[in-house]
């Protein structure tokens, strides 16, 4: 079985950041996903599972609201890890293009009073939200995208190279 793409990247030379993860086409169309990485994989502790959850709701609500974006959003949702989200969008837009729309996303964070959809009505863990631990992952994010504005390996996968057997099979170290 061929390991999917997520997993053939190199998670010890990762770096928070905006990835294009992999561009499928649906009906023709292309369809990306993003990784939007928050934290270093398995050097800096993970977010935590309840402020991850708010900021799921809290981040999907901003982008499905956003008047230049809305109709482009697929999906928005944590990783296994918890290290960082999933964004899937139509079309196949270069990671550094979507910049102001994640900052401006983490930053509407800091505003919010309380969390979209957090009742028993709407979400199938109410109770598992911390809205201010959200605040304090999406403003150190924030703060981090635009310390590193300038740096294009916050918006390109860590190359690696890989050994690649007579019949084209490749290796990898997980």
């Amino acid at each position: 079985m061929e390991l999917i793409r997520s997993f053939s990247v190199d998670h010890t030379r990762i770096i928070p950041g905006i990835f294009t993860s992999r561009v499928d086409l649906v009906g023709g169309e292309p369809v990306t996903t993003y990784d939007v990485r928050l934290k270093r994989p398995n050097i800096e502790p993970a977010v935590d599972v309840a402020a991850m959850h708010s900021l799921e709701h809290l981040i999907a609500t901003f982008l499905r609201n956003d008047p230049d974006w809305k109709d482009e959003v697929v999906y928005w949702g944590p990783m296994g890890c918890l290290t960082g989200f999933y964004l899937i969008l139509k079309g196949d837009r270069a990671p550094r293009e979507l910049y102001g729309l994640m900052l401006r996303a983490f930053r509407s964070v800091l505003d919010a009073d309380g969390v979209p959809g957090a009742a028993p009505e709407n979400c199938g863990n109410y109770r598992m939200h911390d809205l201010e631990k959200a605040k304090r992952y999406a403003g150190e994010f924030a703060d981090y995208l635009e310390a590193n504005a300038e740096n294009g390996a916050i918006f390109v996968y860590p190359g690696t190279e890989r050994p690649v057997t007579e019949d084209g099979r490749r290796f990898y170290d997980s």
